[in-house]
């Protein structure tokens, strides 16, 4: 057999490396585009995630392979502009402006998300979903004075009856826009390491409905004649209006059940003077005259709650 016709060392190897990462890049564009046009689905999502670590490995192997080719890519004109190019569109994507938001809203993949919050120029939707058995959305239709550019900010929590927060749905983007969450919020956190300091104390005790913090006490009670109701808050503010942020709320009873509530305006919160203990306290009142355009940021706020069967 001549020099020429003897097979070389790692010419299988090298084909079966290339032929192995053409089939992992044929899996993981399926697997994309599926997840992409289909619901969340966590075995396609699992399959195109761990087919991704092989295909990063192979490619490795890849290299490994080919170093001698590809380290002449290195002094090409062409590197600097590729990069260049990778480098724009990983920002873009990351950021994603307006354009990009509109080809992702063409997905069907909105993930696996208990909490999930929409806004745009029609309005706001927020769902929430502890359980198959337990699905809320909340649908604000907006007023005339609402607008997107800057968007308001808005913050959406529980209470139990006590009045203390015992969940956050959804955190604003700046809390200074929002400060009765941000006074209750603090007042949980506070609440919460008191708690853990006192754990060894209080674990001979059962909590009361009305003290405890897990909002599955009130949301997923065990027994629903015997569930403790709960407050849904929500309050919002348009930066810029140079108006306090209002509040709105309604209380919700899983022994009655019904499945469309609507949120009342509660007030607008104001920092009270501090009490002898120096604690910081905030309250809500009554909305005067003062207030123009914060009363049209929400024309309505409706609250549907699907229990199952």
């Amino acid at each position: 057999m001549s020099e020429g016709r003897k097979p070389q060392l790692g010419t299988l190897p090298r084909r079966a490396v290339s032929l192995l990462t053409a089939f992992t890049f044929l899996v993981l564009t399926v697997t994309g585009v599926i997840a992409f046009i289909l619901p969340f689905s966590i075995g396609i999502i699992g399959l195109h995630a761990l087919m991704g670590f092989v295909f990063v490995a192979l490619i490795g192997m890849h290299v490994f392979n080919n170093s001698r080719p590809l380290k002449s890519y290195l002094h090409s004109k062409a590197l600097w502009a590729t990069l260049a190019v990778t480098a724009a569109l990983t920002g873009l994507f990351w950021w994603q402006p307006a354009p990009v938001k509109s080809v992702l809203g063409l997905s069907g993949n909105l993930g696996p998300a208990m909490e999930r919050f929409e806004m745009d120029e029609d309005g706001m939707v927020f769902d929430y979903a502890p359980s198959p058995d337990y699905k809320m959305r909340l649908n604000v239709k907006t007023g005339p004075s609402y607008d997107t550019s800057p968007p308001p900010q808005v913050a959406i929590w529980l209470e139990n009856p006590g009045g203390y927060h015992i969940k956050t749905l959804l955190a604003p983007g700046f809390s200074v826009e929002t400060p009765y969450y941000a006074f209750k919020h603090a007042g949980w956190e506070k609440a919460k390491r008191e708690a853990e300091k006192s754990v060894e104390i209080d674990a001979v005790s059962q909590p009361t409905p009305n003290g405890s913090f897990d909002p599955a006490d009130y949301i997923l009670p065990s027994d629903s004649k015997d569930s403790t109701p709960y407050a849904l808050f929500l309050e919002i503010n348009q930066p810029g209006d140079k108006q306090a942020s209002l509040v709105y709320s309604l209380e919700i009873d899983n022994s009655l059940p019904r499945s469309f509530q609507l949120l009342d305006l509660r007030g607008f919160p104001k920092r009270e003077e501090n009490g002898a203990d120096g604690k910081e306290t905030w309250g809500l009142y009554y909305v005067d005259e003062s207030f123009t355009t914060a009363l049209e940021l929400i024309d309505s706020a409706l609250l549907t709650i699907d229990r199952g069967k």
